[in-house]
C-alpha cells in the first residue's frame, strides 16, 4: 500500500497470543493466513477402515524430494486428536486429493466430527479408489490424487489447537488429463480448485478471480527508489501500478519520455487544471493494459515538464 504525505497509517489491532483465548486467536491466523489450499486426506486404520478429512494448514515444500505437509491439529475443544493422525502414526501412508469446486459440498461433509471407524466415503458419496503404491483409497472425484508416505510427523505442542506437522513424500501422483493445457500443465480454470478463508469462507480460484504477475526473476528491476519522488508519491498510481515500472529493467531516457508530449492524449491532458493527475490517469490506463514502456513514459513525463 502507497500512502502520500498528508496520509497516516492505519490503526492496528496488536494481539499477544499468550493473552487472547486460543479460539479466537484460530480465527485471526484463519482469516490472515488465506487463502489456504485444501488437502483432503485419505487415509486407512490398521483394522482397514478408510478416513477422509479435510485440512487447510496445508502446503507443497519441495520438489526434489517432492514434500507435502499437513497439520492435523489437536481440538481446542477437549483437546483430542484426530483419526488421520492415528491412522499415519499406525500405517505411514495417506493420500493427499485436491478439492474442486464441484466436490466442494461433499468436502465440507467430510469435516463433521463422525465417531471413529465411521467411513467418510460413505457419508460423503466419494467413489474409493485404490492407490497403486498405499494403501489408502483416492478420492476418484478429485482431479489429482497423490500417495504419500510419510516421512516424519512432528508435534508442536500438547494443548488443545497445537498442530502435528505430517510431512509426506509424494511417491505417485494421478492427475485428470480434462484439466491439462494442450502442452500438459494444469489450467487453473479447468482444475477449478477452491481454498479456505476464515470460518465459513471460500475462494474458487478460477474465472475472474485469475490473474497473471509476470515478473522474471533474472531481470534486475531499478527498483521504486529510483522513482522520482514525484511518481512515489501519486494521487492516482497505486504501489501496484508503480511496482510494474519499477520492475523494469531501466526507466526511459529523457528523449524517449519527452518523444511522447505530441500523443493527442497526452495535449488534451496538458489542457487540464490538474496536468500531473491527468497524465497520471493516462500512464493507469496503460499500464493494467499492460503497456508497461508507455505507462512508464506518462508516469515519467510530469518530471520533465
Amino acid at each position: 500500500m502507497t500512502f502520500n504525505d498528508d496520509k497516516t497509517f492505519p490503526l492496528m489491532l496488536t494481539i499477544d497470543p499468550s493473552q487472547i483465548p486460543t479460539k479466537d486467536l484460530h480465527q485471526y491466523i484463519l482469516g490472515a493466513v488465506a487463502p489456504r489450499p485444501i488437502a483432503f486426506a485419505s487415509t486407512i486404520s490398521l483394522d482397514g477402515v478408510p478416513n477422509l478429512a479435510p485440512y487447510s494448514f496445508f502446503n507443497a515444500f519441495s520438489s526434489n524430494p517432492p514434500i507435502l505437509i499437513f497439520s492435523s491439529n489437536r481440538r481446542v475443544a477437549g483437546n483430542t486428536t484426530k483419526d488421520t493422525l492415528k491412522n499415519v502414526e499406525d500405517t505411514g501412508e495417506v493420500v493427499i486429493n485436491v478439492v474442486p469446486h464441484a466436490i466442494v459440498r461433499q468436502m465440507a461433509l467430510c469435516s463433521v466430527e463422525y465417531e471413529s471407524g465411521v467411513n467418510e466415503f460413505v457419508k460423503a458419496g466419494f467413489t474409493p479408489l485404490p492407490s497403486e503404491q498405499v494403501r489408502p483409497f483416492r478420492v476418484a472425484e478429485s482431479p489429482v490424487q497423490m500417495e504419500c508416505k510419510v516421512e516424519q510427523i512432528l508435534p508442536l505442542g500438547e494443548k488443545g489447537g497445537a498442530g502435528n506437522l505430517i510431512i509426506c513424500r509424494i511417491v505417485l501422483m494421478h492427475i485428470d488429463e480434462r484439466v491439462l493445457t494442450e502442452s500438459g500443465r494444469i489450467d487453473p480454470h479447468k482444475i477449478d480448485l477452491v481454498a479456505r478463508m476464515g470460518r465459513f469462507f471460500y475462494a474458487r480460484a478460477s474465472g475472474s478471480a485469475i490473474f497473471e504477475v509476470a515478473q522474471t526473476v533474472t531481470v534486475i528491476g531499478v527498483g521504486f527508489d529510483a522513482l522520482p519522488e514525484g511518481l512515489r508519491h501519486s494521487t492516482v498510481l497505486t504501489g501496484n501500478d508503480l511496482g510494474q515500472i519499477a520492475a523494469l529493467p531501466a526507466l526511459p531516457s529523457r528523449d524517449d519520455i519527452l518523444g511522447i508530449a505530441a500523443d493527442e492524449r497526452i495535449k488534451a491532458a496538458l489542457a487540464q487544471d490538474k496536468t500531473r493527475e491527468a497524465i497520471h490517469r493516462l500512464a493507469k490506463t496503460m499500464l493494467e493494459q499492460n503497456e508497461v514502456e508507455l505507462g512508464a513514459k506518462m508516469a515519467l513525463l510530469p518530471e520533465y515538464l
